[in-house]
């Protein structure tokens, strides 16, 4: 391979190899010809070729050396620089990715704390309820058990009233019927004897 001096530049030393490999493919070109023996060529005209190739390999070298150079530096540094890339990709992806799992592992929390809160306020206010039900049953309990009472007071006085009336017709009655006018007289001389005696 060709090698860089210090300074980033070819050195001749490493030229060589290019050259011996120039001079081999034309002695092998030359050899394939038939050499002196069919053709009629000789060593001069042989080394003129050789020295025309090494000038042309050499011009080219100097002329494409260079671009060679700056598109293998600019390749390597063009790869370089999408590996770097690459890799900052890779970091701000997993750092959006630490991100996001961190999101949603607080979503998910807030989620079951949600939850569990909304469980917990069902159940009180199903408590709630109950306790309410049981409160106005026990008031409509006491309201009706108050309201029986009270009627079963007014038939009591009904009947009271009732019974009274009944009896005090038939009083009436039995003493029509058994009270005789001198019964009558009796009775109230009795009664203006007492109320004279008090006063």
């Amino acid at each position: 391979m060709i090698s860089e001096d210090r300074q980033g530049r070819l050195s001749v030393k490493s030229f060589v190899p290019v050259i011996a490999f120039v001079l081999l493919l034309a002695l092998d070109v030359h050899a394939a010809g038939g050499g002196d023996e069919g053709h009629g060529r000789d060593w001069v005209d042989f080394a003129w070729r050789v020295v025309n190739m090494i000038v042309l390999v050499g011009f080219l070298y100097w002329l494409l050396a260079q671009k060679i150079k700056e598109f293998f530096v600019g390749r390597r540094e063009g790869i370089k620089s999408s590996l770097e890339q690459a890799m900052i990709a890779k970091e701000e992806a997993e750092q959006k990715y630490k991100e996001y799992t961190d999101k949603l592992e607080k979503a998910t929390e807030e989620i079951a704390g949600i939850s569990d809160m909304i469980r917990a306020q069902g159940l009180a206010e199903k408590e709630r309820i109950i306790e309410d039900a049981r409160k106005v049953a026990e008031k409509m309990k006491e309201d009706t058990q108050s309201r029986v009472e009270q009627e079963l007071k007014q038939a009591g006085n009904l009947l009271r009233a009732e019974a009274v009336k009944l009896s005090v017709e038939m009083a009436e009655e039995l003493l029509k019927r058994n009270i005789t006018d001198a019964d009558h007289d009796a009775m109230v001389k009795d009664y203006l004897d007492k109320v004279v005696s008090k006063h």
